[in-house]
């Protein structure tokens, strides 16, 4: 019951990030890209101030004491909101999305199988290589 649970927030997140795309785009093209891509990142960084403050297991301090390339996350973020703010008014959310989920599983293939960041090793069978090839063919057809 709770692994159906986290596939259902899960499956939720995943929802958030395309309606996410579709309120970059049109944001994007009235304030700037870069502009809507801080609005965004500001409002997280408010919401997530505002949740540490009550969270019971604050842990602040040891966030700087992790090796330092664990800490790389936080480009990633931005670059990922730059491109939906840049990509959606050009393509559709539908393209986009496709396109993000399509890089999405083929790097977490990657690092599920050879073990990379720490991650448990998964191999990689024909189901999941022919997984990501239905998403390129979407992507295709898209």
């Amino acid at each position: 019951m709770q692994h159906a649970l986290i596939l259902l927030g899960v499956l939720i997140a995943g929802m958030g990030l395309s309606v996410e795309a579709g309120l970059l785009g049109p944001l994007g093209e009235q304030v700037g890209h870069l502009s809507a891509t801080l609005s965004i990142f500001m409002v997280g960084a408010l919401l997530l101030s505002l949740a540490l403050l009550f969270s019971p297991k604050r842990k602040l301090g040891a966030l700087f004491k992790q090796p330092r390339w664990l800490l790389t996350g936080g480009v990633l973020g931005p670059m990922y909101v730059i491109i939906l703010t840049l990509a959606t008014p050009l393509v559709g959310v539908g393209m986009t999305m496709v396109g993000i989920l399509c890089g999405q599983v083929a790097a977490s293939l990657a690092i599920d199988h050879f073990g990379w960041l720490g991650s448990e090793r998964r191999q990689v069978d024909g189901y999941r290589l022919g997984a990501l090839a239905m998403i390129l063919v979407a992507l295709w057809l898209m």
